[in-house]
């Protein structure tokens, strides 16, 4: 589900069901702080920064996306395999799309970010999702389309090769409609739902359906 951010009700898994979470923070007492919200829920296991890796949420804290937070970024999720969420004060326009094709699929902004609301992230990275504030999905949509109308006259189809069924599982992703909802909308199954995600996101090398929606609006499918 990419969408903006909807209320859940963490601290009821059991603990085969824990997510192991790693806190990237340059600044100590901002990641003792959030540590210590963690803290409070069941579902979330703590690892300390060198544990980010497969199956593992690293969860990057920072007033703003400067270089050195991209590459951190970028080592985390690529390199390390990580599922990324992104907690910052602000976000340029020129460094959303970079964020996003880098992988990450969750993001917070500080203001927001009390307990609750950074293990909602935390559960809609683990599961491959998207949790974007309803503002940033808003200039993403709005980014991407601008995009698209300035190469609009580019001779040819676009070159993704997104079925008409991808494309209308993206287009309600890209309305904040979860598995459920979509699977309703189309009379598929929650299984076809997923695994038509699922196909396009392996098949174009996407990192999770975010970057799915992105890739789709960039391509002009959406």
């Amino acid at each position: 589900m990419l969408s903006s951010s909807r209320t859940t009700r963490p601290g009821s898994a059991g603990t085969a069901d824990r997510i192991p979470v790693a806190v990237h923070a340059t600044d100590p007492i901002l990641r003792e702080g959030v540590l210590s919200q963690l803290r409070r829920f069941p579902e979330v296991e703590l690892r300390d920064e060198a544990g980010s890796g497969p199956g593992t949420v690293a969860l990057l804290v920072d007033d703003m996306l400067d270089e050195a937070a991209l590459t951190r970024l970028r080592r985390v999720v690529r390199s390390e395999g990580a599922r990324a969420v992104l907690v910052v004060s602000t976000l340029r326009e020129a460094e959303l799309l970079d964020v996003i094709e880098c992988g990450v699929g969750a993001i917070v902004w500080r203001h927001e970010a009390g307990a609750h609301r950074l293990v909602q992230a935390v559960l809609a990275a683990a599961r491959g999702e998207g949790d974007l504030p309803a503002d940033l999905l808003g200039r993403l949509i709005d980014q991407v389309g601008t995009l698209h109308r300035n190469a609009a006259g580019r001779p040819g189809a676009p070159g993704s090769g997104l079925t008409p069924r991808e494309v209308d599982v993206l287009r309600l992703v890209a309305e904040g409609l979860d598995t459920g909802e979509i699977a309703g909308k189309l009379s598929y199954s929650e299984r076809t739902v997923k695994n038509v995600i699922h196909g396009l996101t392996t098949r174009l090398h996407l990192r999770n359906r975010a970057h799915a929606v992105a890739h789709a609006l960039r391509e002009g499918y959406i």
